[in-house]
């Protein structure tokens, strides 16, 4: 299965047309939050993406709202928002996370969540599953611009309880297109870019 991997559009429909493009040679797309800029412009750039016409899983970043994003991607058969639930596509199991975790410091605009709050959301996810998950797990792909390791500690957890076979995250501008692993578990901060992986 080929997925296309993506995050932090922040309103770019540039980016989101270049992404459709790339859409043709994927099974799947997942799209790891932040489509929006501080709860504006959802409409800029999402209905750009959902018209690849692809199988698509996404779930809400920090700049909106999970019910926002479920608003929005309405009488879109093919979408899919995901946060504290899962969803089994070709056999495979994916487990979506969003917001903010840690709470940011960017205020009452940002759609965060404490680390115990995605605890509670991340305790059903599913072993070896794909995880989909705004906020990059804790010392991984986390390092800010500043140089501050901003990730999550819960994500970080999970990871190392359940070893999903993929991690995609988002949310750290400055790592995006990266890649790492934690033990077997490769974690890709996609980027607004796109990546394509063999699953």
């Amino acid at each position: 299965m080929k997925l296309l991997l993506f995050s932090d559009l922040h309103c770019d429909a540039n980016a989101a047309r270049k992404l459709v493009t790339q859409a043709n040679k994927a099974d799947l797309l997942i799209g790891a939050g932040d489509f929006a800029n501080a709860r504006r412009g959802l409409e800029i750039c999402l209905p750009v993406l959902l018209e690849a016409q692809k199988p698509f899983l996404l779930v809400p970043g920090n700049n909106e709202s999970l019910e926002e994003l479920q608003n929005a991607c309405k009488g879109y058969s093919h979408a899919r928002v995901l946060h504290g639930d899962g969803v089994k596509f070709q056999d495979i199991e994916f487990w979506g996370l969003g917001g903010g975790v840690p709470v940011t410091p960017f205020g009452d605009w940002s759609y965060d969540l404490s680390e115990d709050e995605a605890r509670d959301l991340l305790k059903a996810c599913p072993s070896k599953a794909v995880l989909i998950s705004h906020s990059p797990p804790k010392g991984t792909l986390d390092v800010s611009s500043r140089g501050q390791s901003l990730g999550s500690v819960a994500v970080r957890e999970i990871i190392q309880q359940k070893k999903p076979r993929l991690v995609v995250c988002g949310h750290i501008h400055a790592c995006g297109g990266q890649q790492a692993r934690i033990g077997e578990t490769v974690v890709i901060n996609a980027g607004p870019n796109g990546v394509l992986w063999d699953l």
